[in-house]
C-alpha cells in the first residue's frame, strides 16, 4: 500500500471523528444537565473542541429562531475537505 493512501485514510478518519464530535456535542446540547454533573463536564470539553470551528460559521449564519444551523454547514465543509484530501492524495 502506498504511503499516500495511508496518510489519506488517516486524515479521512480524523475528519470523520471530528464530525462525530460535532454531532455528539449537538445532541448533548438538547440534554438538560445540572451545573456540576458529568454531562455538563463532557459538554464543556466537547464545546472547547468543536466551538472554535463552529464559530467560523456562526459569523455567517447566526442562529435563527433558536436553532443553530452552523453545525450543518460545518459538517458539509468538512465533507468537501475530506473528499478533496482523499482525491489529492490517492
Amino acid at each position: 500500500m502506498p504511503i499516500s493512501y495511508t496518510i489519506a485514510r488517516m486524515i479521512v478518519s480524523l475528519i470523520d471523528f471530528y464530525e462525530l464530535l460535532i454531532v455528539i456535542w449537538c445532541v448533548m446540547s438538547w440534554i438538560p444537565a445540572n451545573e456540576y454533573g458529568m454531562v455538563q463536564d463532557v459538554r464543556e470539553v466537547l464545546g472547547k473542541i468543536v466551538c472554535p470551528y463552529l464559530d467560523l460559521f456562526r459569523r455567517f449564519i447566526p442562529p435563527m429562531g433558536g436553532v443553530d444551523f452552523s453545525p450543518i454547514l460545518a459538517i458539509v465543509v468538512l465533507n468537501f475537505i475530506q473528499r478533496g484530501v482523499y482525491y489529492l492524495l490517492i
